[in-house]
């Protein structure tokens, strides 16, 4: 069947009317809005200023505060016991060991004779002077015998002097045959062997002063400044215990060699501390003004610092600062950062300089 004229100018005033209404519909809808793609959810904070206490980190050697040689007074003498060894802590006076005395004694009897015999020896002369000095009254004897018989009393009086020294002389070194603690302390050391013939000034033991062992910490010039005695400090020993200690005081020169000073620290003497050890620590000195960031803030970039400010057009630009003490999970910041800048608390190691973010939690709320 062949369609009418009419039939084919209806379609296309349809399909004019049909372009038509598209192409202004078209002409209303308003272009899309492109956003710039975000890098990053992130969150801000601002740099805290805080107290902080300056620290001085520095690491040494564990000593004795003080060290007693006790040594044998007396010589040639044979070690006749041993009552202490290396851990034992002792109290001032405790008898240590004994030499043999028995030569001792026999001297100290033959000095007893000498008194004896130095006593009757002037009292004889004494007898003798009361008797010549009545004589000479009846002028029978000359004032030369008279004067005799007075030098010989004076003779005697000065042996009988003489022995009496010689006997506190032998009782002295009857002590000496005791070898006594001179404090109370913990025995470090024993030379002492049973039955040796020892000389005298020879070491028998030595011994750690109160059982008190200290921190030598080794610091140089520009670490000494500000180093007082009292200030409080904490040492780490070998295995990860701590101690908390003073600086007892500091030592007024530096070595030669090394350029380094020693701060004596005192410790417990209940703690774990022995010497020989090596041990690291801080000196806590009076607190310092500190402008802080939390640590994850602070990106670590070809060997510098960096940190991502946030600016008033969400993009972040990326400083460099200098970081100073570490405090828990705090940075100290020394230089490059405003106190009222807003940086990026975590995530920096995904951002570039430039990159544009959005802000999470209680900021974005508060926008």
């Amino acid at each position: 069947m062949k369609p009418s004229p009419g039939y084919g100018l209806l379609a296309l005033a349809a399909l004019a009317l049909s372009g038509w209404l598209l192409f202004g519909r078209a002409a209303k809808i308003p272009a899309a809005v492109v956003m710039p793609a975000t890098s990053l959810s992130v969150e801000t904070v601002q740099p805290r200023r805080e107290d902080w206490p300056q620290e001085r980190v520095a690491s040494g050697a564990l000593a004795p505060w003080q060290e007693a040689v006790i040594s044998a007074e007396t010589g040639s003498l044979r070690i006749a016991s041993l009552n202490a060894d290396i851990g034992d802590r002792v109290k001032q006076g405790q008898v240590l060991a004994t030499l043999a005395d028995d030569s001792v004694l026999a001297e100290e009897n033959k000095q007893k004779a000498a008194v004896a015999q130095a006593l009757a020896q002037l009292q004889e002369a004494r007898s003798n002077a009361r008797r010549a000095a009545l004589v000479g009254q009846s002028g029978a004897l000359s004032e030369q015998q008279l004067e005799e018989y007075r030098v010989k009393v004076q003779t005697a009086e000065a042996n009988l002097a003489a022995a009496n020294a010689d006997l506190r002389t032998t009782r002295i070194k009857l002590t000496q045959t005791r070898i006594v603690a001179v404090d109370d302390g913990i025995i470090s050391a024993r030379k002492a062997l049973l039955g040796d013939v020892v000389a005298a000034g020879a070491e028998l033991f030595r011994m750690i002063r109160d059982g008190r062992i200290e921190w030598q910490a080794e610091l140089d010039a520009q670490q000494l400044s500000g180093v007082q005695a009292g200030q409080p400090v904490r040492v780490t020993l070998p295995g990860g215990t701590q101690v908390e200690g003073r600086v007892r005081l500091v030592s007024p020169v530096l070595d030669s060699k090394t350029s380094r000073a020693l701060v004596y620290v005192s410790l417990p003497v209940s703690s774990m501390a022995r010497a020989g050890m090596y041990a690291s620590g801080r000196i806590e000195l009076p607190g310092r003004a500190a402008l802080t960031v939390p640590d994850t803030a602070v990106v670590l970039r070809d060997g510098r610092s960096y940190v991502f400010v946030l600016g008033q057009d969400m993009h972040v630009s990326q400083q460099g600062v200098e970081v100073g003490r570490r405090r828990g999970q705090a940075l100290e910041i020394v230089g490059g950062l405003a106190e009222q800048a807003r940086i990026v608390r975590s995530g920096g190691a995904f951002l570039s300089d430039g990159a544009s973010v959005t802000l999470v939690g209680s900021e974005a709320q508060a926008r």
